[in-house]
């Protein structure tokens, strides 16, 4: 018998804070069932199955950083943006620890709901770039930089991975100074 008020947004809702208790990769159809308190054949009503759960979870996740992406941008530029963003970004990825890796993933063209938290997240970051004159191509690759270096900066931080006797914060904020620096020399 179906557990009351259980729907696929429930459904992935508990998905993502069992993700941020355990991990993502430790997150299994089996722990979700149980967590609900349903047999796990139930949870195929609301999911197709494991990589649909992912599908879910990461327009989910993708959703969240891209509205707190679009929040801390609101109203600022050049390296203030940049500034805001980039603390937006970690504070998402320390804030949801199991749930943030699945923001990598790229959206499935067939969600419409990932597909536009996507392209709210990018977009929030085109709009720090246009602060530095990026458009077109060059955003793209402006973009990617930015992406790959705060995904790598927030998961070393959660591995543990910045032993070396010098804080963290004073790290991430020369990585933002030399950053602001690159954006506002970008090569034609």
């Amino acid at each position: 018998m179906p557990r009351a008020g259980l729907n696929q947004q429930a459904v992935v809702r508990e998905a993502a804070r069992l993700a941020d208790e355990v991990g993502v990769d430790r997150l299994t159809l089996a722990a979700l069932a149980n967590r609900l308190g349903v047999a796990l054949p139930s949870l195929y009503k609301h999911v197709r199955g494991a990589d649909a759960l992912a599908q879910k979870l990461s327009a989910l996740a993708t959703g969240e950083l891209a509205d707190d992406l679009t929040a801390a941008v609101a109203g600022r530029a050049g390296p203030d943006a940049l500034r805001a963003a980039a603390l937006a970004y970690r504070a998402y990825a320390r804030r949801h620890p199991g749930r943030y890796p699945t923001t990598q993933r790229v959206p499935d063209p067939t969600d419409p709901e990932h597909v536009a938290a996507g392209e709210r997240a990018v977009g929030a970051i085109y709009a720090v770039l246009r602060g530095y004159g990026l458009d077109g191509d060059a955003a793209v690759d402006a973009t990617r930089m930015l992406r790959s270096t705060l995904h790598g900066f927030v998961c070393l931080e959660a591995a543990g991975g910045f032993g070396l006797p010098r804080a963290v914060d004073t790290s991430f904020d020369r990585m933002l100074v030399a950053l602001d620096g690159t954006f506002r020399s970008w090569p034609e």
